[in-house]
């Protein structure tokens, strides 16, 4: 899996044209409500190491817990039907995923893409805590469940506010339409495996055949954005 990644995002790179989104700033000139704001642009973001950059994170994962010593933390952790390792890397790499989403609809200013990518790290850490203080061998409580699909549900209303547009005749292209409703769709996949996982329905009442779930959506959903990226903005 890592190596997979790994390939995917060479190629990205590799492949691809020099394609950047602005990230802006409004900033005050004077009191507020009396001088306009200013708006300045910060940095242009080359769309390819964006996507890269979340391929080469799950890549270095799947490197590290395999490696020697490592593995063993790893393999102690799933007998105890949690995954430490998962969370942390999905709190950094989906959070690259949804603000580069977030920036194909429009969504520039650097205060906001922050805000988005720091709610979505708290939802996957959520599912962390879930992991962490509950367990599907006992009596579950759903509470971080629960607040991690609220945590979640903020950048996608932020983002389908940007795709519909409303109050202004928008076009956005059919591809950011796909990206949305594909990546929309696995997010909330994964969300499905961890009930599935702990209310131990059929071949997920083994934790083992969860992580397999969740190692092969984490590729399908990174390939996916990649690749719909590539397509729509960085063919060369």
């Amino acid at each position: 899996m890592g190596a997979l990644h790994a390939v995917q995002g060479i190629l990205v790179v590799a492949l691809a044209n020099d394609f950047t989104l602005p990230v802006i700033g409004t900033f005050m000139t004077g009191p507020p409500g009396v001088a306009d704001p200013e708006v300045t642009k910060l940095a242009d973001i080359r769309l390819a190491w964006g996507v890269a950059l979340f391929l080469f994170l799950s890549a270095a994962a799947h490197f590290i817990i395999s490696a020697p010593g490592v593995y063993g933390w790893y393999e102690r952790n799933l007998a105890l039907k949690r995954n430490y390792a998962r969370w942390i890397e999905y709190s950094l790499s989906s959070s690259v995923m949804v603000v580069l989403i977030a920036m194909l609809v429009g969504i520039a200013d650097i205060a906001a893409l922050l805000a988005i990518a720091g709610v979505n790290a708290s939802m996957i850490l959520f599912g962390l805590l879930q992991e962490k203080y509950e367990s599907p061998d006992r009596q579950v409580s759903w509470t971080p469940y629960w607040f991690g699909v609220l945590a979640g549900a903020v950048p996608w209303v932020a983002i389908g506010i940007y795709l519909v547009a409303p109050g202004i005749e928008a076009s956005p292209p059919g591809f950011v339409y796909a990206i949305f409703f594909s990546l929309f769709a696995f997010f909330n996949v994964f969300a499905i495996v961890m009930v599935l996982q702990y209310k131990k329905v059929g071949r997920w009442a083994d934790y083992r055949y969860g992580e397999s779930t969740y190692i092969l959506l984490s590729l399908l959903a990174k390939s996916a954005l990649a690749w719909q990226v590539f397509a729509g903005t960085l063919a060369a």
